[in-house]
């Protein structure tokens, strides 16, 4: 026999007879038992997705309706013989057909196989053409129901737009521009559909049109979205412009522009992410989508899997893309409140590991920053408690995100990282290995051994060929440059420009990576005023620095350069405390000294406050990237101002 759930739910035999199902409920426990696509559906979770306020004899209910199916499905079943279709299954039922048996699962193997494999064009166009509405078109008011429509009705435009790329990628398709016309109009929100209509227009000889129809795409996004449109929409408009005849297919993965489940989104994201560059601004983008589309379904457990799944290591306390960073902190907890304190412990470290990796940044409230803090701790015990090391390095990564709570904990630092390294070395966790050792480079770099951290910054590369880590000889580039430019103040040692051509170099690595704008903004700039400050010059005057975030705690030293103290009195005044991040040495030690040069006795004081428990550590070696040099050269300076000398 075979099941038919896109559109009404219906049931036929091999020879196309219909079979008679009976009755909304009896159809909607078959349909129910189809969506859980072969696995055991509980009796508890049939009676609760059938009623929003179950019956007292609901179960009994249910067992007749399920009585009623088994019949109706095999009616030809000999006395007191099991049955082979609608099977009972520990505590609920199975519903054992094969997968060509039911038209929902043709469809999802068939697009799965286009997604592989362009040849596989004939199996799309066939499973698309089984859709007769939308699916369990007949079961309403089920919560099941409203999701499962979400999701199949999300990969039915997926395969539309699929089957469309295969036929332009072939070098058909000018016969698909009413198709996908009427598709854009009827999901004008679904970027990758404009540029399939762009392409068949251009394929049919309507070059004009076609830019018509990217601008179009353009001022709706615009107007409506606040988005500029992505890259694969400005590069078609280009080649079109500049008269290209062929139009290719983004040069991405085969999934680009294809949106898959948010289970494998996510993995997909987590993937690209461990590789760098500018796949990490993807996936941090493809992540936060799949997130947002496994809440759209409603599964509290997948959602949180979801959002748990994406254990990529970070290292910096500064986020690159802040407000998206707060969608998925807002997500995580969400997700928490739905699970509750008893939901599992596994799924619940990760969230709340998730909102101490995520919750990053100088704008973090006090409120966030504490409950971020208490989230890494709360990680920290369920992990250790569930003895599983994967989730435990991921746990400590949370942790010494918000290690940064005061100036002076190197040490309390190096300590995570000893311990990250130890579980990633003996368990083979390989990127968590290369995160360990980057954690140890910038915790011996701030306690000034550099034997050490060289040590650290060579392992770390070592891991790197293997892991295909791209960013970490960029990192230890940085270090080797913040090695130089100390050396620069020691008497045999290089030159200050020799130290300020190694920043330069490796300034010019990360700014060609484009994957990690919060590490990346100002740092230049701040590396070659620690090296100013190391040699007893002024700061740097130059316009075109690029200060980034570190411009409150840096002007006041600019404007002394330029001989306008009155003006970098207010600027001291004005700048905030430095934020919790690896930079708040460094900028406390900017702060002392502006105060110490401008006499401001209550600033200098504070300062010196802040810096006491740093005393031992070197100013930005918490970065691992540059410095500024001894901390305790600052804080005397402070110290002494402070006191009116």
């Amino acid at each position: 026999m075979r099941i038919d759930v896109l559109g009404a739910v219906r049931a036929s035999r091999d020879d196309g007879t219909p079979v008679d199902l009976g009755g909304p409920r009896h159809r909607e426990v078959l349909a129910r038992l189809v969506a859980a696509g072969g696995r055991m559906v509980a009796t508890d979770t049939l009676v609760d997705d059938l009623w929003a306020e179950p019956p007292v004899r609901a179960v009994g209910a249910l067992r007749t309706f399920v009585a009623a199916l088994r019949r109706a499905v095999e009616p030809d079943r000999p006395p007191r013989t099991p049955p082979r279709v609608l099977v009972t299954e520990g505590p609920g039922y199975v519903l054992r057909l094969p997968r060509e048996n039911v038209d929902v699962h043709r469809f999802e193997d068939a697009l799965a196989r286009a997604r592989r494999t362009p040849d596989a064009l004939t199996d799309l166009d066939a499973a698309l053409a089984s859709w007769r509405g939308p699916a369990y078109a007949d079961v309403t008011g089920s919560p099941w129901a409203q999701r499962e429509r979400t999701r199949l009705e999300e990969l039915r435009l997926e395969g539309v737009e699929l089957r469309a790329r295969l036929l332009l990628d072939s070098g058909a398709g000018a016969e698909l521009v009413a198709e996908l016309g009427a598709h854009v109009a009827e999901h004008p929100w679904r970027e990758p559909a404009w540029g399939l209509l762009a392409r068949a227009l251009h394929r049919a000889g309507r070059q004009a049109d076609a830019l018509a129809t990217l601008r179009r795409a353009r001022t709706m996004l615009a107007d409506q979205l606040g988005l500029d449109p992505g890259a694969d929409l400005r590069r078609l408009e280009t080649d079109i412009l500049n008269g290209v005849t062929t139009l290719q297919p983004a040069r991405t993965v085969w999934t680009a522009g294809v949106r898959l489940g948010p289970r494998t989104t996510v993995e997909l994201a987590r993937t690209l992410a461990l590789a760098g560059g500018d796949a990490l601004v993807h996936a941090r983008r493809d992540r936060l989508a799949a997130a947002q589309a496994a809440e759209r379904t409603g599964d509290i457990a997948l959602t949180a899997r979801v959002i748990g799944a994406y254990d990529v290591p970070a290292l910096w306390s500064r986020a690159d893309d802040p407000e998206q960073s707060r969608a998925v902190v807002a997500a995580a907890e969400r997700t928490l409140a739905a699970l509750g304190p008893d939901g599992p412990a596994e799924l619940r470290a990760r969230l709340l590991t998730t909102v101490a990796v995520e919750s990053r940044g100088a704008d973090l409230s006090g409120t966030e920053r504490r409950r971020a803090g208490q989230a890494a701790r709360e990680a920290e015990a369920l992990a250790r408690e569930l003895g599983d090391p994967a989730l435990l390095v991921f746990a400590l990564n949370g942790v010494f995100l918000q290690s940064f709570t005061r100036p002076g904990l190197a040490a309390a630092r190096d300590v995570i990282g000893i311990e990250m390294l130890d579980l990633a070395t003996r368990h083979e966790l390989s990127n968590f290995a290369v995160l360990g050792r980057l954690v140890r480079l910038q915790s011996a770099s701030a306690l000034g051994d550099l034997h050490a951290a060289t040590a650290h910054a060579e392992a770390a590369e070592h891991l790197a060929v293997s892991t295909e880590a791209s960013l970490v000889p960029v990192l230890t580039g940085w270090f080797r440059a913040r090695a130089t430019a100390a050396r620069s103040a020691e008497p045999g040692g290089p030159t200050a420009a020799t130290a300020a051509a190694h920043y330069r170099v490796a300034e010019d690595a990360l700014a060609g990576t484009a994957a990690m704008p919060g590490l990346h903004r100002g740092l230049f700039a701040l590396a070659l005023l620690g090296l100013r400050l190391l040699h007893g010059r002024p700061a740097p005057t130059d316009s075109a620095l690029d200060w980034g975030p570190y411009h409150p705690w840096t002007h006041p030293l600019v404007l002394l350069a330029r001989n306008r103290a009155e003006e970098a009195r207010i600027a001291l005044a004005r700048a905030p405390e430095p934020p919790l991040d690896h930079m708040q040495e460094a900028l406390w030690c900017l702060t002392a000294h502006a105060a110490a040069r401008l006499g401001e006795r209550r600033i200098a004081a504070r300062a010196a406050t802040a810096l006491r428990p740093a005393h031992a550590e070197h100013a930005g070696g918490a970065s691992g990237m540059l410095t500024l040099g001894p901390v305790a050269r600052y804080l005397a300076e402070a110290e002494a101002c402070a006191r009116g000398r």
